[in-house]
C-alpha cells in the first residue's frame, strides 16, 4: 500500500472514530484524545431490528414521556428535546438527528414515515425512497428521496436540500415555490413569514450541519450519502 493510501486509511478511521465520538455535534471541531481512543473499532453501523435510537443526550421526551436508550420510536411519534437535548434515531428506511429546543411531531403508519412537522428546532434527516411531506410554520417541503436540514422559527425557516430534490413553498404565499434539486449543499433557502408575493423564499448560506453528520444517519439505515468524504478528488467544497 502507498503512502497516499495510508494516509488516506488513516484519515479515514479517524473521521469514523469522530463520528462515533461525538464530533458530528454542532460546534465541536477537534476530539480529546480520551474520546478518540473509545472511539476506534465503534464505526457507526445499521441500527438493528427493535432498535430505534443510536444516541440520545439531555431531556428527550416521547409523546410527553421521557425517552431512554430502549425506548422504539414509531411513525406517528410526537418528540420534544429540551434545551440540552438531542435525539439520533431511525424510523423504517428515514433517520434523523434531532437537535436541542425542538418539538417534532412525525405521522405515518406502522414503521414508514410519510409526513413531518417541524414546529420549533432544527432536524437533519436522510430519507428513503418514498415520498414525504416536511411542514413547518412558514414552509412546506416536498421530499423525494434526499438529506435535508431544517431549522424552524415561527417567522423564518432555513431549508438544506443536502442532495436530492425537493419543493419548497410558502404556507401563506402560493406564489413563492422553488424546486431544489441539490448533489452537495447547493441551494440553501430561507422562508420567511412576511413579505411581497412570490418573493418569500430567499436565498441563504450553508450552515449549522455537516457531512459527518450526514454520514453517520445514513448509516444507521445501511446507506452511504452520494459524495465521498474521503475522496481527495471530490471538487465541491467540504462540509466538516
Amino acid at each position: 500500500m502507498s503512502k497516499q493510501q495510508l494516509d488516506g486509511e488513516s484519515r479515514r478511521h479517524f473521521l469514523l472514530a469522530a463520528l462515533r465520538a461525538g464530533a458530528f455535534a454542532l460546534g465541536s471541531s477537534l476530539l480529546p484524545k480520551s474520546a478518540l481512543a473509545d472511539a476506534i473499532g465503534k464505526v457507526p453501523h445499521q441500527l438493528p431490528p427493535g432498535q430505534s435510537i443510536y444516541d440520545l443526550e439531555g431531556e428527550v421526551k416521547i409523546n410527553g414521556v421521557i425517552a431512554t436508550a430502549t425506548t422504539i420510536v414509531s411513525a406517528s411519534d410526537r418528540i420534544e428535546t429540551g434545551k440540552n437535548g438531542r435525539l439520533v434515531f431511525a424510523v423504517g428506511q428515514d433517520a434523523f438527528l434531532l437537535r436541542a429546543n425542538s418539538d417534532l411531531q412525525l405521522s405515518g403508519g406502522n414503521l414508514a414515515v410519510d409526513g413531518l412537522r417541524l414546529l420549533t428546532g432544527a432536524l437533519l434527516s436522510v430519507f428513503g425512497k418514498t415520498k414525504h411531506q416536511l411542514n413547518t410554520p412558514t414552509s412546506t417541503i416536498g421530499i423525494r428521496g434526499t438529506g435535508l436540514y431544517v431549522e424552524s422559527d415561527p417567522e423564518l425557516s432555513y431549508v438544506c436540500t443536502c442532495y436530492g430534490t425537493t419543493d419548497i413553498g410558502s404556507v401563506d404565499d402560493p406564489g413563492s415555490s422553488e424546486t431544489i434539486v441539490s448533489s452537495h449543499h447547493d441551494a440553501p433557502r430561507y422562508i420567511v413569514a412576511r413579505g411581497d408575493s412570490g418573493k418569500r423564499i430567499l436565498k441563504a448560506p450553508f450552515k449549522n450541519h455537516t457531512d459527518l453528520e450526514l454520514t453517520l444517519i445514513e448509516a444507521l439505515v445501511g446507506r452511504v450519502p452520494p459524495f465521498s468524504l474521503f475522496d481527495e478528488g471530490y471538487g465541491s467544497p467540504r462540509r466538516y
